[in-house]
Order: C-alpha cells, then sequence, then structure tokens
C-alpha cells in the first residue's frame, strides 16, 4: 500500500486538476507517479516541466530510456525500471535489450557512452574524474550530451527517490529488479 496517497483524477481541483489534465494528454493515461505526485502542485509541476524538456534533449529516446533504466536498477527502484522498460520497447529495445541497458551493456556505441557516463556520474555523485570525462569526449559525446546526461541521472533519481517515499503502486507491466536494496 502507498505511503502517499495518489490523487485521483475527478477529485483534483485547480492547479493540482490542471496539471494532472496536461500529463494525460501528454502520457494517455492517469499514472501512479504523476497522480501521487499531485499531492504538491510545485513537485508535479516541477516534473513536468523537467522531464517534458529532457524529452527535447539532443539525445536518443534510446539513449534517455537507457539512462532512466539504468539508473532505476542502479536505484532498486521497481516502478520506475519496469515503466521505462515499458517505455524503451515504444521507442525500440526489444525485451532482451531492455535487460542489457538495466546491466549497463548496450549494443549501439553512443547509448553505451551515456550508459558508461551515467554510471560514472552517479557513481561519484558527479565528481568525475578528468579519465572519466575525457572517455565521454572520446565516445562522441560533446557538451550539449554531457550536460543531459547530467539532467537526465538528476531526474531520474528524484523520480527514484520519490517512488522509495512514497512506496508508489506500480501501474506497469512488473518487472522484477535483478536484486534487492541494500
Amino acid at each position: 500500500m502507498p505511503r502517499l496517497q495518489p490523487i485521483p483524477l475527478e477529485s483534483a481541483q485547480g492547479k493540482q486538476r490542471e496539471l494532472l489534465d496536461a500529463a494525460k494528454k501528454k502520457l494517455g493515461k492517469h499514472i501512479n507517479i504523476v497522480a501521487t505526485m499531485a499531492n504538491s502542485p510545485a513537485v508535479l509541476e516541477a516534473y513536468l516541466g523537467f522531464s517534458g524538456a529532457m524529452g527535447h534533449s539532443k539525445l536518443s529516446a534510446k539513449a534517455r530510456e537507457a539512462v532512466a533504466l539504468r539508473i532505476g536498477e542502479q536505484n532498486h527502484c521497481q516502478y520506475c525500471v519496469s515503466a521505462h522498460t515499458t517505455v524503451g520497447k515504444m521507442v525500440g529495445f526489444s525485451e532482451d535489450e531492455t535487460v542489457k541497458v538495466r546491466q549497463g551493456e548496450a549494443a549501439d556505441p553512443t547509448v553505451q557512452a551515456v550508459i558508461d557516463l551515467a554510471d560514472a556520474i552517479s557513481q561519484t555523485k558527479g565528481y568525475l574524474s578528468d579519465d572519466q570525462f575525457h572517455a565521454a569526449k572520446a565516445a562522441g559525446l560533446g557538451d550539449e550530451e554531457i550536460t543531459e546526461v547530467v539532467g537526465l541521472v538528476a531526474l531520474n533519481y528524484f523520480t527514484n527517490f520519490f517512488n522509495h517515499v512514497a512506496e508508489t503502486e506500480v501501474d506497469f507491466p512488473k518487472v522484477e529488479l535483478f536484486a534487492e536494496a541494500a
């Protein structure tokens, strides 16, 4: 049972309702993470703005989903891994590829470079060594892409942590994590 209760669309009012309607229009349905974030219209508005902006980044949809899958797995967020497995398949990953990405592997060299950079950012809390930074550059990531990977890591940490605190009920086909959180 969730610790924070999702706000039913039909009972939302004012700014809360406006944001939930906009999210439903964009996503096609009223999903639990958004409904739960609606407990604070300020948080929901920030999330929708950040995630919407990142959807227009230079990185491919596959690269963006790879970061979400990898960070979600590292942070043991079943909601996010389940949601992004579904979305990952929508942007062209096979089921097997979503599993590989969660393990840190991608066939596409650019997606691999993005995963490697996201891993390095996550593991070092952003304090990349010169070698890690130069490896991203050598793999073909420019300043814009590196900046976007930082943004994606931060966005996914936010959603992972939010779902941990809220104990958001998974409303996507549930994907089992590789290992439980310590």
